[in-house]
C-alpha cells in the first residue's frame, strides 16, 4: 500500500502516556485529549501515522479488555476519541489501533456470565480450556486457559463463529465510528491463521487500503504476512540487531540481517516491515544502548532500512526506562510535551531531519537494498529505484575515519543529512566520517539539495499540511426511512425500521449489513442522519440508494 510506504509512524501507549490510574476506577476523565498538544510535535517529526496501543475499556493495563466498543473511561469516551481521530485525519495523520483478540479480561461480560451461571452459561464455548472439574488461582470453581499462564487474560476460542462474529462486528464499529486506518494484532503468534484470513476479508471489504500488522517476536515472518493473512509484522530480528551491532561494535550483525531479509535473495522482500527500536514491551533504546553517542546512527539505520520507521513516544528525546521482573510501567511513562525529562535535543533534531529526508527520497521509501561495504565499525549500503540512488554511510567509532566504496558512475554525492556537503566521485569514493556519525548521500549531477529551512529549494520536502479553510458545500439533511443506504466508507445497509430507546425515548435506527453475515446494527437516528466532514468535504453519513 502506497500510504504505508510513505509513512513515518509514532507509537503511543495511551494509559501510560496519559498517566491513567493503573486500576480502572471507571471515572470518566478526558485524559487522551492531551494528544492535541502533541500535534505540532508530530509535524516537526514528519509523523503521519499514530499507532495507539489499547484504548478500549479494560480493568488494568488495556490488554484485559472489558468492552470492545467503549473507549476506556480513564482516557475519555467514544465521542472524544472520535474527535481525536477526526482531528488527526484533518492533519493528514492516520490512526492504527491495537486489536487484542487472543484474550479478554476477567471482567468481560461473557466470562462474568460463565462465573455466574457455570455450565448453564451460553458463553461456555467462547473460552479455551474451560473445565468445571478444576479450579484456578481466583477460586472460581473451574479452570480455563490463560495467555502465557496469566489468568487475568482469559483466552478466547477464535474457532467459535460466535466469538469471531462478535469481534469482527467490533472492528466494523471501529472503522465506521473512528475511521481507523489499520490494526496492530496483539499476540499474533498465538492466533490461528484462519482468523486472520477472515479478519483481512472483513477489514479490506470496508476499507481497501486498511493495513494489518502482527506482533511477532520470532519464526518465519512469511507465515503470518502474506497475501491471505496480514500485511506485515513487527521486525524483532532487526530491532535486536539495530542496538546490539552498536553495543558489540559489529556492523556485520545488522548488515547480515538486512541482507537476509531484503537482499537479492532476501526471504522477506515481499513484506514491508514494521520497524522499531523500542516499544511498550521492551527497554527504551536509551536504556539499552551502551553509548548514547550511537543513538543518532541507530535512528539513521531505522529511517533508511527497508520498511516503515516507528518512534515510540518520548524516545525522540532519549527518554529512558527499563522493565522490571514484575512491571512494564517504567516503559510507559506519563509525558508532558512541555516538560520532557532530560531531553536530548541533538537526537530530537536528528530525527526531525531524518523524517523530512525520508519523505523527500523515494529510494528510502521503496528502493532496492544492497550491502556495499561492511566493516566492524563502518558500514555502507545503498537504496535504489529506477530514478534515484542513495548511499548510507555510518561510523560507530569514537575516531574520525574514512570509508571507500564503488559508486555506480561519475557524478556527485550530496550528503543531505549534513548541510548538503558534496563529494565528486568517478566510479569510486572515499568519504570522510566524523566519530559516531552517519551520512545520507544522494547520487546526482551536482544540482540536488534539501533546504530544511526553506521549502522553496530545488527539491520539494513533503510536509504534513494543515487543514485549510474551504468553501462550504451545501448538503441537505434527509429523513431516514426504510430502504437501502450506503455508508460514506462504502458499506451498504438495509434500514429495517425506527425504534425507541426503552429508557430515554430516543429514536434509534435499526439496520442490517448487506455483506458478510448480515449483522444487525443500531444507531441513534440523529447520528444516522447527520452531515459529516471528510477530507474537507461535507457529506451525509448514510446516503440513500435505489
Amino acid at each position: 500500500m502506497d500510504w504505508v510506504k510513505n509513512a513515518v509512524m509514532y507509537n503511543i501507549y495511551p494509559l501510560g502516556f496519559c498517566g491513567a490510574p493503573k486500576a480502572n476506577d471507571f471515572k470518566l476523565e478526558y485524559r487522551l485529549d492531551k494528544i492535541y498538544d502533541w500535534i505540532d510535535n508530530f509535524k516537526k517529526l514528519s509523523v503521519n501515522t499514530i499507532v495507539f496501543n489499547p484504548v478500549f475499556e479494560s480493568s488494568k493495563h488495556g490488554y484485559d479488555t472489558i468492552d470492545y466498543c467503549k473507549i476506556d473511561s480513564r482516557l475519555g469516551d467514544n465521542n472524544s476519541f472520535k474527535e481525536i481521530c477526526d482531528t488527526l485525519h484533518k492533519n493528514n495523520i492516520r490512526v492504527i489501533l491495537d486489536g487484542v483478540f487472543n484474550h479478554v479480561g476477567r471482567d468481560f461480560f461473557a466470562f462474568q456470565d460463565v462465573q455466574k451461571n457455570r455450565e448453564n452459561s451460553q458463553y461456555c464455548s467462547w473460552f479455551k480450556g474451560l473445565n468445571f472439574w478444576g479450579n484456578n488461582q481466583y477460586n472460581d470453581g473451574f479452570s480455563y486457559e490463560g495467555w502465557a499462564g496469566h489468568y487475568d487474560l482469559v483466552k478466547l476460542d477464535l474457532n467459535n463463529s460466535q466469538v469471531t462474529d462478535y469481534l469482527f462486528n467490533a472492528v466494523k464499529f471501529w472503522i465506521e465510528e473512528f475511521d481507523i486506518d489499520g490494526l496492530r494484532l496483539d499476540a499474533a503468534d498465538c492466533i490461528d491463521l484462519n482468523f486472520f484470513k477472515k479478519l483481512r476479508h472483513t477489514c479490506k471489504s470496508l476499507k481497501q487500503d486498511f493495513w494489518l500488522y502482527g506482533e511477532i517476536v520470532g519464526g518465519d515472518y512469511n507465515r503470518w504476512a502474506n497475501s491471505e493473512t496480514l500485511d506485515s509484522v513487527t521486525n524483532y530480528e532487526c530491532y535486536k540487531g539495530l542496538y546490539s551491532s552498536h553495543n558489540d561494535r559489529n556492523y556485520f550483525e545488522i548488515a547480515h540481517s538486512f541482507e537476509r531479509q531484503f537482499g537479492n535473495y532476501g526471504v522477506y522482500k515481499n513484506i514491508y516491515m514494521y520497524n522499531f527500536v523500542d516499544n511498550h514491551d521492551v527497554n527504551r533504546i536509551a536504556s539499552t544502548v551502551n553509548n548514547h553517542k550511537h543513538l543518532n546512527n541507530i535512528y539513521t539505520l531505522l529511517y533508511t532500512m527497508v520498511g516503515v520507521p516507528t518512534i515510540y513516544y518520548g524516545s525522540e528525546w532519549a527518554v529512558t526506562g527499563k522493565r522490571s521482573q514484575h512491571s512494564d510501567y517504567e516503559l510507559r511513562p506519563c509525558l508532558d510535551i512541555d516538560n520532557i525529562p532530560n531531553p536530548n535535543y541533538d537526537l530530537y533534531n536528528h530525527i526531525c531531519k531524518l523524517g523530512k529526508i525520508r519523505h523527500t527520497l523515494d529510494a528510502l521509501k521503496q528502493g532496492e537494498f544492497k550491502n556495499v561495504n561492511i566493516k566492524n565499525e563502518q558500514y555502507v549500503f545503498s537504496r535504489k529505484t529506477n530514478n534515484q540512488l542513495v548511499y548510507i554511510a555510518l561510523n560507530l567509532s569514537d575516531n574520525s575515519t574514512s570509508v571507500d566504496f564503488q559508486v555506480e558512475g561519475n557524478g556527485v554525492l550530496t550528503d543531505v543529512l549534513n548541510n548538503n556537503e558534496r563529494f565528486d566521485v568517478n566510479g569510486y569514493s572515499n568519504i570522510p566520517l566524523n566519530p559516531n556519525s552517519s551520512r545520507i548521500l544522494v547520487f546526482n549531477n551536482g544540482d540536488f539539495s534539501i533546504d530544511f529551512d526553506n521549502a522553496e529549494g530545488n527539491t520539494t520536502v513533503e510536509k504534513i499540511s494543515e487543514t485549510k479553510e474551504k468553501k462550504e458545500e451545501t448538503v441537505t439533511p434527509i429523513e431516514v426511512k426504510i430502504g437501502k443506504y450506503r455508508h460514506f466508507k462504502g458499506g451498504e445497509y438495509q434500514v429495517i425500521g425506527i425504534a425507541k430507546h426503552s429508557e430515554t425515548g430516543e429514536e434509534m435506527v435499526v439496520y442490517q449489513a448487506l455483506y458478510d453475515n448480515n449483522s444487525l446494527w443500531v444507531r441513534p437516528k440523529k447520528m444516522f442522519e447527520e452531515i459529516i466532514e471528510r477530507d474537507g468535504k461535507k457529506l451525509r453519513r448514510f446516503e440513500p440508494i435505489s
